[in-house]
């Protein structure tokens, strides 16, 4: 018999509304889920159950009242730890902001809340969310559900393997580079980056932030079912007024043809053999659902990926250099040391030839996907990373820094990107990224519902 806790969102959300069930029944069924699965994987860090009980409680008199109900009535939700939720400390996995308590919610997270989701708890990141690896002094390491040897991800890892396990039906992540995608990746789930813009943020804890995570830094959902994702993006993407980047698009563009392009390895970088054959699966599910799949060269992903990396560390150098030092995290220092020393320093003209070049690399990407609507194209080349090998050395550290290309190249550009679960490659997940042009979510869905359908879909992992 299914469990509740292994119901997706939108089984949730019909049977809460159909009365099968209440929300309190589901609530409860994923809190005994988090008391039992939780302590050995330390998804959720931050203790969310009251909150949940009481907005629950609400949500079944409100149906006993006939009243109207949001599109996430009664869904278990998590919210990562580095984002404001109204009563938490958006801490970013730092000793140094354990006490930052927000008074107010984030607009991701006053959306979700006005949409009736059920948040039970905040997830875990690593130490000011910079790693593909989810560790910090104040937490402790976040364990992949499906395999505990191998990394959950990161950013986004306690949020990745919270929807894995049971935790959660959906997750808030956010993601820079690659913070959403690798995490569900490795999970073996799905995750959503949006254009940006789609989804509006502020951390009125934090304030706002430079031109670099202005740029590239955004929020978007995880879950088990790309149903899931679609249903809580609708809900994310709500206009918020407090962010002069969001742009209220519709959530579905005008017809496109149904033509993607598969690049198996972009720039020639190195792919592991799993990978190329869950993306030649992929290919394959969507030419049998009468999409046209042509192999091409997808435009260079390096030059964004340098300009990423330019405008993240000039403003990680003007903002947490002193910081970094200060909070004592050893990997955090390994990773920032040797990213600093690939990059060299920030100096304002490299910044603004950094911006320059975006423009030119944005428009060579945006021809492209007017020619093919959709890119297939891999999450990482390797499949997920054995726990905390890339501070285990620098040659292990530039190894997975080369493998993480796909991620690392798309936020520069500001374009959706859907990671899609395909499966498992003996004990690791593996999956395949889709690409589209911005603000065509929408194709990415779409895409990503026929892969899913050719199976497996992800279920609920008992942690290992």
């Amino acid at each position: 018999m299914t469990e509740l806790f292994q119901l997706s969102a939108t089984q949730i959300v019909e049977g809460v509304r159909a009365r099968r069930f209440s929300a309190r029944d589901v609530t409860e069924a994923h809190l005994a889920r988090i008391d039992r699965a939780n302590p050995g994987i330390r998804a959720i860090v931050q203790d969310g159950r009251d909150g949940a009980l009481m907005a629950a409680q609400e949500i079944d008199a409100r149906i006993a009242r006939d009243e109207a109900l949001g599109p996430l009535a009664g869904v278990p939700t998590t919210i990562k730890v580095n984002a404001d939720q109204a009563g938490f400390a958006t801490s970013n996995g730092l000793h140094l902001l354990k006490d930052n308590i927000a008074a107010q919610d984030s607009p991701v997270v006053a959306s979700m809340r006005g949409a009736d989701a059920v948040f039970v708890g905040r997830t875990n990141t690593p130490a000011f969310s910079m790693r593909w690896f989810t560790n910090n002094r104040v937490y402790g390491q976040t364990l992949n559900p499906r395999a505990s040897e191998l990394t959950p991800g990161g950013s986004s890892g306690g949020a990745a393997a919270a929807v894995a396990a049971g935790l959660c039906a959906v997750a808030h992540g956010t993601d820079i580079a690659g913070s959403i995608r690798y995490p569900a990746y490795a999970c073996g789930v799905h995750g959503l980056r949006p254009s940006l813009g789609r989804v509006p943020a502020l951390n009125t804890t934090g304030g706002d932030r430079l031109i670099g995570a202005q740029l590239m830094a955004v929020s978007g959902p995880i879950a088990r079912r790309i149903s899931d994702i679609a249903l809580a993006f609708g809900v994310m993407a709500t206009p918020d007024a407090r962010d002069p980047w969001h742009v209220s698009m519709p959530l579905n563009g005008p017809p496109f043809a149904r033509q993607a392009a598969l690049c198996i390895a972009p720039d020639g970088m190195t792919v592991a053999p799993d990978v190329r054959d869950a993306l030649i699966r992929a290919a394959r599910a969507l030419e049998e659902a009468g999409w046209m799949v042509e192999e091409a060269a997808c435009p260079p992903m390096a030059a964004a990926a340098r300009i990423n990396a330019i405008l993240w560390m000039a403003e990680s150098a003007l903002t947490l250099g002193d910081m970094i030092q200060e909070e004592g995290d050893q990997d955090a220092q390994f990773v920032y040391r040797l990213m600093s020393r690939e990059i060299g320093p920030p100096e304002l003209g490299t910044v603004m030839d950094a911006l320059k070049e975006r423009a030119g690399v944005m428009r060579e990407w945006d021809l492209f996907l007017q020619r093919y609507p959709l890119l297939l194209c891999p999450v990482s080349g390797e499949l997920p990373f054995e726990q905390q090998s890339d501070v285990r050395s620098e040659e292990d550290f530039f190894r997975i820094y080369a493998a993480q290309l796909p991620q690392r190249s798309v936020p520069v550009l500001g374009l959706p990107a859907l990671a899609v679960a395909t499966g498992m490659a003996g004990r690791a997940p593996v999956g395949v990224q889709l690409m589209a042009g911005r603000f065509r979510e929408d194709i990415l869905l779409k895409a990503g519902a026929v892969i899913e359908a050719a199976g497996p879909a992800p279920e609920v992992a008992d942690p290992l």
